[in-house]
């Protein structure tokens, strides 16, 4: 009889975790990604009545849960809106091209499946051990992007989170000289599409453990996921020893980002430095004299 009896672990300290605690802390999680997504659609205005939001799905789990949250906002939000899903099939070797599909239709959600093959394009034109990510998603932007204007979607949305659009910081200030970011609603560079990032006030680690809870059918990037040098990783790699040294500081960054004093900077487009003293000061061209004596 005693065999029968199944084993069950003690923790060193005695205790044994509580389900109910987990169940407790998962749903909090829940709650919380669903009111900032909600936060960060009212703040920016991403989201409009009689929207057609095309929701762009690379079978990470950052997307899967833009997904799930705009469905769940979708269901009680004061205005209506159409989603429909999109995926890029680069002809990536191996991909499981089922995967998304059957996913989609299990949730009722309309989808299309673009074919492209990025993949040659970009093995092609990027020599072996270099960075692929920014040719590959140029490329994927370009294909999203016609897709939404041809199809009359009036949004794209993407799945970038808070850490996303630090990291991204961080990369054009170390590497670009430049301070720039992911803003969380943008108009493209050829004024077809208004882009929006539902997630921009989430944190990926609450993404993570709600993607695993829900059990997501995650698809791996293999075109590029091997590639430790990355800058990108070199700056995540950064930002999560300061969460263990200073808890809160990517918060911090964050919010510093969204309170932006021009005139504490250095950028003369953006505040006029010159004219502080009065317009005499703009009339004086400091070098004048130095290009007609090169001209001479």
């Amino acid at each position: 009889m005693a065999d029968d009896i199944p084993l069950q672990f003690v923790p060193p300290n005695g205790r044994r975790a509580d389900p109910r605690r987990g169940k407790h802390e998962a749903d909090k999680r829940a709650k919380r990604l669903r009111r900032l997504t909600g936060q960060a659609i009212g703040d920016y205005g991403m989201i409009r009545d009689g929207d057609r939001v095309l929701v762009c799905l690379s079978g990470g789990k950052d997307s899967y849960t833009m997904l799930d949250m705009l469905l769940q906002l979708q269901a009680a939000a004061p205005v209506r809106f159409e989603l429909h899903a999109v995926n890029l099939d680069q002809k990536q070797p191996d991909f499981p091209e089922h995967v998304l599909p059957d996913y989609l239709r299990s949730i009722g959600v309309p989808f299309t499946i673009l074919e492209q093959d990025t993949y040659s394009v970009v093995k092609r034109n990027i020599p072996e051990g270099k960075t692929m990510c920014s040719l590959c998603s140029r490329l994927r932007r370009g294909a999203l992007y016609t897709f939404a204007a041809e199809q009359g979607y009036t949004k794209v949305a993407l799945g970038h989170h808070k850490d996303d659009i630090v990291a991204t910081f961080f990369l054009n200030l170390f590497f670009g000289g430049r301070m720039a970011a992911m803003p969380p609603k943008l108009k493209s560079d050829d004024g077809r599409n208004i882009v929006i990032r539902p997630l921009a006030y989430c944190r990926e680690a609450d993404i993570a453990a709600y993607a695993e809870a829900q059990a997501f059918p995650i698809i791996p990037c293999n075109l590029c996921g091997s590639q430790d040098h990355l800058q990108r990783k070199q700056v995540q790699q950064m930002m999560a020893q300061w969460e263990r040294e200073a808890p809160g500081r990517v918060e911090q960054i964050f919010r510093a980002m969204c309170n932006v004093a021009p005139s504490q900077l250095a950028d003369p487009r953006l505040f006029d430095f010159a004219g502080l003293d009065g317009p005499e000061g703009m009339a004086h061209d400091w070098f004048a004299d130095e290009r007609a004596s090169l001209q001479r």
